[in-house]
């Protein structure tokens, strides 16, 4: 019999795509639904379960972020509510994504491929091309608007860190410490608010609540318990990577 996990950070989406899968593909079990990446992370180490269904933007790890984690462990379909992370998806190797609002004939394809995924393991990637063309027609939208300067209030005086100066953001409870090349300083804004501006390529998420410029990073040491910290060029400050995100930093 089939089973599945499945992490969206609100409710009423994850109980949504739940009830959905009972009516459509009444032999999958439901092992686990999780609120977040790290939690997701969790349960398929734990439940090994052979699907799971991630949404994409999520607190701490994204669920990119736990495909990657995982690597090939099960098999993964994304949701999102976005369209320009639909390329990345099948990068991490998903095997679908499917939109919100998550209709029943899109799910429908989904748990079709997912049969053929299970009884064909050889000729998973026959309807790929299908896909991409799909996501060709739909991936036109103008690029997110991306952040480019950081102003923060320190007494009377107004700082502003352009955004190309900025090596790492810091999640310091309710605020963030934001620390540039020359300057540091805290705003109000919480880091996964920020997150949205980043540009991904720039930045990397090293944990969760810590993002890092990656052309800043100089070297990423492993302890003998692999624990992975970063070092960054001309700061003697030390950034510890989690398990989630250790997959950025393997070799070649």
């Amino acid at each position: 019999m089939p089973n599945a996990i499945i992490a969206d950070d609100e409710d009423l989406p994850r109980d949504e795509l739940r009830r959905m899968l009972a009516q459509a593909w009444p032999e999958l079990t439901i092992l686990a639904g999780c609120e977040h990446g790290e939690e997701a992370l969790q349960a398929i180490t734990r439940l090994q379960p052979d699907i799971a269904f991630l949404d994409i933007r999520m607190p701490g790890l994204s669920g990119m972020d736990v495909a990657h984690a995982v690597q090939g462990r099960c098999q993964i379909v994304f949701t999102t509510a976005y369209d320009q992370y639909a390329v990345n998806a099948f990068e991490a190797g998903a095997i679908d994504y499917l939109l919100k609002p998550i209709t029943q004939e899109r799910l429908d394809q989904a748990i079709a491929r997912l049969k053929r995924r299970r009884a064909e393991p050889t000729g998973a990637d026959s309807d790929l091309s299908q896909l991409m063309a799909e996501l060709d027609r739909r991936l036109r939208a103008p690029a997110a608007e991306r952040i480019r300067w950081i102003s923060a209030s320190v007494g009377d005086t107004i700082k502003m860190f352009p955004v190309e100066q900025i090596l790492f953001f810091e999640s310091d409870e309710k605020y963030t410490r934001v620390v540039s090349t020359e300057d540091e300083a805290h705003v109000r804004k919480p880091l996964k608010e920020l997150i949205n501006g980043l540009d991904p390529e720039d930045f990397w998420q090293i944990h969760r609540g810590v993002v890092v410029r990656a052309d800043a990073i100089s070297r990423a040491r492993r302890d003998e318990l692999g624990r992975i910290t970063v070092e960054l060029r001309g700061r003697d400050e030390k950034l510890k990577v989690s398990q989630g995100y250790a997959w950025r930093f393997k070799t070649m």
